[in-house]
């Protein structure tokens, strides 16, 4: 589980957890990262953890040698790791574009290409997309052609990995209240941008919701499902005022 110290990521963490999955996470954020890893420990599971960079190959490929020798085999895995930041295209540098690509696409093939070799019984591959890689997405431009890029990586990953018996799918989530998207959800101007849609669903959405879908993605419940992507919503957020918060999803066994 990749992006695992906060948001979306530690909630898809928690929520396998509770569903009897032994995990193995990383982040950036070496603090944030060691809560997650308590959390998920007082509920009984064995955690490999390790902060470092997923742009890095040679982390990664550290990472899940570790993982092989503490597990034997990986069943899930969630690439969860990404980000970007409002600016038209013709404002963006090589360099930053660059970045972008690292941040976005490279994190995802970094660690197909070093955790497939361990799902030896099959599994599931989800990767956390954007609605942003289905429609138009301005001052995002960079950011949303590399979350389609993903969205058809997974396409073909699922045939070519079928053999293996492992599934490949997308989760694309609309703007989800997270910590790391409270600065963009403050942002009117960037949230008024030609685009941009209001959210459809009449409720605020959180990770715990996002986490439901990734959880029901990686069971036997979808083992018919590859090649897709599910979209979540993320709900009227601009109603009900854009802030961190819990939806107040059960997992229960």
């Amino acid at each position: 589980m990749t992006g695992a110290a906060r948001g979306i990521g530690k909630a898809t963490a928690l929520a396998l957890a509770r569903f009897g999955a032994h995990v193995a996470v990383c982040d950036r954020l070496a603090d944030e990262l060691a809560e997650t890893v308590t959390e998920l420990e007082a509920l009984g599971r064995t955690v490999v953890s390790s902060v470092f960079d997923v742009r890095v190959e040679a982390d990664v490929e550290a990472f899940m040698g570790e993982v092989g020798e503490r597990f034997e085999r990986l069943d899930i895995l969630v690439n969860n790791a990404g980000g970007g930041f409002v600016a038209n295209f013709l404002d963006v540098s090589a360099k930053g574009e660059a970045a972008l690509v690292s941040e976005n696409f490279g994190t995802v093939t970094n660690c197909v290409r070093h955790g497939v070799p361990l799902m030896t019984a099959g599994g599931s591959i989800i990767n956390i997309t954007s609605i942003e890689a289905h429609r138009a997405g301005p001052g995002f431009a960079i950011y949303s052609a590399m979350k389609a890029a993903v969205a058809n990586l997974s396409m073909s990953l699922s045939m070519e990995l079928a053999e293996r018996r492992i599934r490949v799918n997308c989760l694309a989530c609309d703007m989800i209240p997270t910590p790391g998207d409270d600065t963009l959800g403050s942002d009117s101007d960037a949230l008024a941008l030609p685009g941009l849609r209001s959210q459809t669903w009449p409720v605020m959405g959180s990770p715990d919701d996002c986490a439901a879908t990734v959880v029901f993605l990686a069971s036997e419940l979808s083992q018919f499902v590859t090649g897709s992507t599910i979209h979540v919503d993320g709900g009227n957020w601009a109603a009900a005022g854009w802030k961190t918060a819990s939806s107040g999803v059960e997992f229960r066994l």
